[in-house]
Protein backbone atom coordinates (compact mmCIF):
# COMPACT_ATOMS: atom_id res chain seq x y z
CA UNK A 1 0.00 0.00 0.00
CA UNK A 2 2.83 2.44 0.81
CA UNK A 3 4.39 1.87 -2.64
CA UNK A 4 1.13 2.76 -4.36
CA UNK A 5 0.89 5.95 -2.32
CA UNK A 6 4.52 6.79 -3.06
CA UNK A 7 4.02 6.19 -6.79
CA UNK A 8 1.03 8.55 -6.90
CA UNK A 9 3.15 11.20 -5.19
CA UNK A 10 5.66 11.34 -8.08
CA UNK A 11 5.53 12.93 -11.50
CA UNK A 12 7.83 11.98 -14.37
CA UNK A 13 8.12 14.55 -17.16
CA UNK A 14 9.64 13.62 -20.50
CA UNK A 15 11.72 16.10 -22.48
CA UNK A 16 9.85 16.66 -25.76
CA UNK A 17 11.47 18.05 -28.87
CA UNK A 18 9.85 21.21 -30.23
CA UNK A 19 10.48 20.74 -33.98
CA UNK A 20 8.75 23.98 -35.03
CA UNK A 21 10.81 26.08 -32.65
CA UNK A 22 14.02 24.26 -33.61
CA UNK A 23 13.27 24.90 -37.28
CA UNK A 24 12.49 28.56 -36.63
CA UNK A 25 15.83 29.01 -34.87
CA UNK A 26 17.71 27.24 -37.70
CA UNK A 27 15.95 29.55 -40.18
CA UNK A 28 17.22 32.55 -38.19
CA UNK A 29 20.80 31.29 -38.64
CA UNK A 30 20.39 30.67 -42.38
CA UNK A 31 18.69 34.06 -42.84
CA UNK A 32 21.65 35.81 -41.20
CA UNK A 33 24.09 33.81 -43.34
CA UNK A 34 22.23 34.60 -46.59
CA UNK A 35 21.97 38.31 -45.87
CA UNK A 36 25.53 38.60 -44.54
CA UNK A 37 24.26 40.12 -41.30
CA UNK A 38 25.65 39.44 -37.83
CA UNK A 39 23.74 38.23 -34.82
CA UNK A 40 22.55 40.76 -32.28
CA UNK A 41 24.95 41.51 -29.44
CA UNK A 42 24.47 38.72 -26.87
CA UNK A 43 22.22 36.64 -29.12
CA UNK A 44 22.57 32.86 -28.87
CA UNK A 45 22.18 31.18 -32.26
CA UNK A 46 21.25 27.52 -32.54
CA UNK A 47 24.11 25.30 -33.71
CA UNK A 48 23.50 22.53 -36.29
CA UNK A 49 23.84 19.77 -33.65
CA UNK A 50 21.35 21.39 -31.24
CA UNK A 51 17.58 21.19 -30.88
CA UNK A 52 15.00 22.89 -28.68
CA UNK A 53 13.14 20.70 -26.19
CA UNK A 54 10.50 21.53 -23.61
CA UNK A 55 9.00 20.36 -20.35
CA UNK A 56 5.33 21.10 -19.66
CA UNK A 57 4.51 21.39 -15.96
CA UNK A 58 0.95 20.31 -15.04
CA UNK A 59 1.53 21.59 -11.50
CA UNK A 60 3.94 24.09 -9.98
CA UNK A 61 4.52 22.50 -6.57
CA UNK A 62 7.41 20.14 -7.32
CA UNK A 63 10.56 18.85 -5.64
CA UNK A 64 13.31 17.37 -7.77
CA UNK A 65 13.71 13.64 -7.27
CA UNK A 66 15.90 12.12 -10.01
CA UNK A 67 16.88 11.97 -13.67
CA UNK A 68 16.13 9.15 -16.08
CA UNK A 69 18.21 9.05 -19.22
CA UNK A 70 19.29 6.44 -21.69
CA UNK A 71 21.42 6.70 -24.78
CA UNK A 72 21.39 3.61 -26.96
CA UNK A 73 24.77 4.38 -28.52
CA UNK A 74 27.89 6.33 -27.68
CA UNK A 75 28.09 10.10 -27.61
CA UNK A 76 27.60 13.13 -25.39
CA UNK A 77 24.39 15.05 -24.69
CA UNK A 78 24.28 18.40 -22.94
CA UNK A 79 21.07 19.98 -21.65
CA UNK A 80 21.01 23.73 -21.13
CA UNK A 81 17.99 25.30 -19.47
CA UNK A 82 16.57 28.64 -20.55
CA UNK A 83 15.83 30.76 -17.50
CA UNK A 84 13.15 33.21 -18.54
CA UNK A 85 9.77 32.63 -20.02
CA UNK A 86 11.13 33.01 -23.50
CA UNK A 87 8.82 34.18 -26.29
CA UNK A 88 10.70 33.13 -29.44
CA UNK A 89 8.12 34.70 -31.74
CA UNK A 90 8.91 38.09 -30.15
CA UNK A 91 12.54 37.94 -29.00
CA UNK A 92 15.75 36.20 -29.97
CA UNK A 93 17.40 33.84 -27.48
CA UNK A 94 20.09 35.68 -25.54
CA UNK A 95 23.09 34.11 -23.81
CA UNK A 96 22.09 35.75 -20.51
CA UNK A 97 18.94 33.58 -20.53
CA UNK A 98 20.91 30.31 -20.31
CA UNK A 99 21.09 28.52 -16.96
CA UNK A 100 24.12 27.08 -15.25
CA UNK A 101 25.05 24.41 -14.50
CA UNK A 102 24.25 22.48 -17.62
CA UNK A 103 23.42 18.79 -17.54
CA UNK A 104 25.86 16.51 -19.34
CA UNK A 105 25.83 12.75 -19.79
CA UNK A 106 27.82 10.54 -22.12
CA UNK A 107 29.18 7.18 -23.16
CA UNK A 108 32.64 7.08 -24.72
CA UNK A 109 33.10 5.59 -28.18
CA UNK A 110 35.21 2.70 -26.87
CA UNK A 111 32.73 1.80 -24.08
CA UNK A 112 30.46 -1.22 -24.68
CA UNK A 113 26.79 -0.23 -25.18
CA UNK A 114 25.82 -1.93 -21.91
CA UNK A 115 28.20 0.37 -20.01
CA UNK A 116 26.18 2.75 -17.81
CA UNK A 117 26.14 6.38 -18.87
CA UNK A 118 28.48 8.75 -17.11
CA UNK A 119 27.35 12.13 -15.81
CA UNK A 120 28.40 14.93 -13.49
CA UNK A 121 26.23 13.99 -10.53
CA UNK A 122 26.47 17.23 -8.51
CA UNK A 123 25.70 19.38 -11.57
CA UNK A 124 22.76 17.18 -12.56
CA UNK A 125 21.38 17.36 -9.00
CA UNK A 126 21.66 21.15 -8.90
CA UNK A 127 20.20 21.43 -12.40
CA UNK A 128 17.18 19.30 -11.41
CA UNK A 129 16.61 21.44 -8.32
CA UNK A 130 16.76 24.63 -10.44
CA UNK A 131 14.15 23.19 -12.82
CA UNK A 132 11.85 22.47 -9.86
CA UNK A 133 12.32 26.04 -8.57
CA UNK A 134 11.57 27.56 -11.97
CA UNK A 135 8.51 25.31 -12.35
CA UNK A 136 6.93 27.22 -9.46
CA UNK A 137 6.43 30.25 -11.72
CA UNK A 138 5.84 28.75 -15.16
CA UNK A 139 3.93 26.08 -17.02
CA UNK A 140 6.54 25.47 -19.76
CA UNK A 141 10.32 25.51 -19.72
CA UNK A 142 12.57 25.33 -22.78
CA UNK A 143 15.96 23.63 -23.11
CA UNK A 144 18.72 23.39 -25.68
CA UNK A 145 19.93 19.82 -26.18
CA UNK A 146 23.25 19.42 -27.96
CA UNK A 147 24.17 16.08 -29.50
CA UNK A 148 27.92 15.53 -29.81
CA UNK A 149 30.45 12.77 -30.43
CA UNK A 150 27.97 10.61 -32.35
CA UNK A 151 24.92 11.08 -30.11
CA UNK A 152 21.60 11.43 -31.94
CA UNK A 153 18.15 12.50 -30.78
CA UNK A 154 16.67 9.20 -31.99
CA UNK A 155 18.90 7.31 -29.51
CA UNK A 156 17.93 9.41 -26.49
CA UNK A 157 15.29 9.01 -23.81
CA UNK A 158 15.39 11.70 -21.14
CA UNK A 159 12.99 12.58 -18.35
CA UNK A 160 13.04 14.03 -14.87
CA UNK A 161 11.09 12.83 -11.86
CA UNK A 162 9.62 15.11 -9.21
CA UNK A 163 7.78 14.49 -5.99
CA UNK A 164 4.62 16.51 -5.53
CA UNK A 165 4.41 18.94 -2.64
CA UNK A 166 1.65 18.14 -0.22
Amino acid sequence: MENAAAASNTLELVFKEDPALTEMMHLRVSSLQRSGQKRQDGERLLLPHEAVYRLDFPTQELHFSRWYFSLSAHGRVTITGISQHWTPDLTHLMTRQLLEPIGTFWRNANDPEETPLKWLEADMQEFGERIAELAKVRKVMYFLLAFKDGAEAANLNCSVEFTLEE
